[in-house]
């Protein structure tokens, strides 16, 4: 059957070093300020994922240079005010709600009519969430539906800076913000409820006047406006999200372990770590560094002897939001129950993630208490599967797919998994990976 991969038994032990592709957030932010960068900006790693192909053809519409060879890369910015704004211009997103929300708070001061469009399950997306600071800014939005995509944006040669409460914790908008109020005069105050921080560690880099204040439960960032960006070289580190379905594999295989080379380590990223070591899970960072802002390391995972539940803070909720799906997999297998809660952002996902989660572990055999907002998991040490699986219709999600791989190779079961294309949004190399794995 052509887009479906089928898994009939659990993988067995492995010892094992792999490096997983680039970071797809320092990607695509990579991007976008070389875009805008004065002269020649280069990376090595860069990740070849649907997602940030997106990312460089919508730049080459604003009329900017970039040449794409191997992993490597090359931006031939043309300054803050480069951009080229055509008439009747449209800009596809794909499936990247971050490069949906940061493109538009670039597009803020044009004055010409742009449309954004995406395919099916962003455009079920929130993009209000987004349009609704950078109309205070002066821009003006159509949007589908009040809040959803295909929308049009006219911006303003006369921005007014903004003062802003982000209290979503989504990076997208903080980072949305941030681009807009580098083109607007005065000082654009964001009070943001803690997340990812890609986009202030790179404008910290580059010697940006862009504040923070890094509050107990929140983050005020204040920006000026921007004359001259400097080029950016940038070796892209491995994608921590990309290595959570790896380091879940590795603790729910028996006996194994496993070494991840060179992964970004930022601490607004690494909740995931923070959960598997509260529930039993001996994981090491080796080699770390500091890259330009960032840190960087080797991770080291071994398999536990056991597994514990969790009633999972929800301070760690903004660090790991796009691994919640691997991480409840590891509750279904440790003794208790795991809670989580919180977690409606989860259904704002490629997909409903949260109910992705639960529906995925129930065909699993796993009982689950599900609201509109947390999950219970009634973990089982013992759980083995003896039934056919099919997994479809899930939107295309490539972490709904990755994540059932992950599960069809740790608890056995005849799994049937479609649309394995959906891996090209983030991971195209994800099966590749898991077959280094199983010799």
């Amino acid at each position: 059957m052509s887009g479906t991969v089928k898994i009939k038994k659990k993988i067995n032990e492995f010892n094992k070093t792999i490096t997983v592709s680039g970071d797809k957030s320092i990607s695509i932010r990579w991007i976008l300020f070389s875009s805008i960068a004065d002269g020649i900006s280069r990376s090595q790693n860069l990740l070849r994922s649907e997602d940030v192909l997106a990312t460089i053809s919508v730049i080459k519409k604003l009329g900017i240079k970039a040449k794409l060879t191997n992993k490597n890369c090359t931006i031939y910015g043309k300054g803050m005010n480069g951009f080229k704004y055509k008439d009747n211009l449209t800009l596809d997103a794909k499936n990247s709600g971050t490069l949906g929300r940061l493109i538009l708070g670039l597009l803020i001061n044009s004055t010409k009519t742009i449309r954004l469009i995406g395919d099916k399950s962003l455009s079920k997306r929130d993009f209000l969430r987004v349009a609704k600071p950078l109309t205070k800014f002066g821009a003006k939005f159509k949007l589908k539906n009040s809040k959803n995509l295909p929308l049009e944006i006219i911006g303003s040669n006369n921005l007014k800076p903004i003062k802003y409460f982000e209290n979503r914790g989504s990076a997208q908008c903080k980072s949305a913000i941030i681009f807009a109020g580098i083109r607007t005069e005065g000082t654009t105050i964001i009070k943001a409820k803690k997340s990812r921080n890609h986009t202030e560690l790179l404008c910290k880099y580059l010697n940006l006047p862009i504040l923070v204040r890094n509050k107990k439960n929140f983050d005020e960032i204040r920006v000026k406006k921007i004359k001259k960006i400097s080029p950016i070289d940038y070796k892209i580190p491995s994608d921590i999200s990309s290595s959570a379905f790896f380091i879940v594999l590795t603790v729910l295989t028996n006996n194994s372990e496993l070494t991840i080379k060179n992964v970004n380590i930022n601490p607004s990223r690494i909740g995931i770590i923070t959960i598997l070591k509260k529930m039993g899970v001996k994981i090491i960072f080796k080699n770390k560094k500091n890259y330009k802002g960032e840190e960087n390391a080797d991770i080291f995972i071994k398999t536990p002897k056991s597994l514990k539940g969790i009633n999972c803070p929800t301070k760690l909720n903004s660090g790991a939001i796009d691994e919640f799906l691997v991480i409840f997999l590891v509750a279904a297998k440790a003794k208790g129950i795991s809670y989580f809660k919180n977690l409606a952002e989860l259904n704002q996902k490629e997909s409903p993630r949260l109910k992705w989660g639960a529906k995925i572990l129930n065909k699993m055999g796993v009982k689950t208490d599900l609201t509109h907002d947390s999950i219970k998991i009634y973990g089982n040490p013992k759980l083995i599967i003896n039934k056919k699986i099919i997994i479809k219709n899930y939107l295309k999600d490539h972490r709904v797919f990755m994540t059932s791989v992950i599960a069809a190779l740790s608890f056995g079961g005849n799994w049937e998994i479609h649309d394995k294309d959906a891996i090209k949004t983030s991971f195209p190399n994800f099966l590749n990976i898991i077959n280094k794995l199983k010799k």
